[in-house]
């Protein structure tokens, strides 16, 4: 699958008819291969956009090349990848200021994924360990009998759980997760997705140098721009 990287430059509301209503209208067949118009993923994802969050949903100009690499992961453009260093084995780590649009974009985005994942947010999974204990990180970590990697998931929110206590166990549940997730990785490339506001410094500030050393191996950074607006 190869992406044709045209860039819009006008405003995306304004240029946009609603003619990418389906996946199949983002790509053309050539050589048996898949050939992806950039314009029209734009289109694809504006359009959607304005269906799930309403007619006030826009990309702005500012987050279109994060959107770009966004679509070269989930396509599996090898050569784009390349070009952008981004690996494909690897998961994807979205950070942009709060507001930004990381969680509806990794919604956005997944009809274009090779690979499905599960978007569940840090917040639920704390107060499901509350609640279950550690049969709830089980739930994240341990592969089914029929499966030979783990479910996708993308964790949204890393940051806005808490410690959380489970009949006085103190347990940092994501970064047990992702420590265990990081050994599949290793042993079989199960991939996760996260998206955070937070920075590389704050990461090992709450969950230790050890998780954000594994971090690096995990996933290739996405950024949105510093100064991405708030959307909501």
């Amino acid at each position: 699958m190869h992406l044709n990287p045209i860039i819009c430059t006008h405003q995306i509301q304004k240029t946009m008819p609603n003619h990418c209503k389906l996946i199949t209208d983002t790509f053309e067949i050539q050589n048996d291969h898949k050939v992806y118009d950039f314009n029209k993923c734009l289109k694809f994802i504006d359009y959607h956009g304005k269906q799930h969050y309403g007619q006030s949903f826009k990309i702005n100009i500012l987050d279109i090349p994060t959107i770009y690499k966004l679509i070269i992961y989930t396509i599996k453009d090898k050569n784009m990848a390349l070009k952008e260093r981004i690996d494909l084995s690897k998961g994807i780590l979205l950070s942009g200021p709060i507001g930004c649009g990381k969680t509806s974009l990794m919604h956005l985005i997944k009809p274009f994924s090779t690979s499905d994942y599960k978007i569940k947010t840090c917040r639920e999974i704390s107060f499901e360990f509350a609640k279950n204990g550690y049969e709830a990180i089980n739930n994240f970590t341990q592969k089914q009998n029929f499966q030979s990697k783990l479910t996708g998931y993308c964790f949204d929110d890393l940051g806005t759980e808490q410690q959380i206590k489970h009949f006085g166990n103190d347990c940092n549940v994501m970064a047990e997760i992702l420590i265990s997730r990081y050994e599949q990785f290793v042993d079989n490339k199960s991939v996760t997705h996260i998206t955070t506001n937070l920075s590389a410094t704050e990461i090992e500030k709450v969950y230790g140098n050890r998780l954000r050393s594994r971090m690096r191996s995990m996933f290739n950074l996405i950024t949105f721009p510093p100064k991405s607006k708030d959307k909501r």
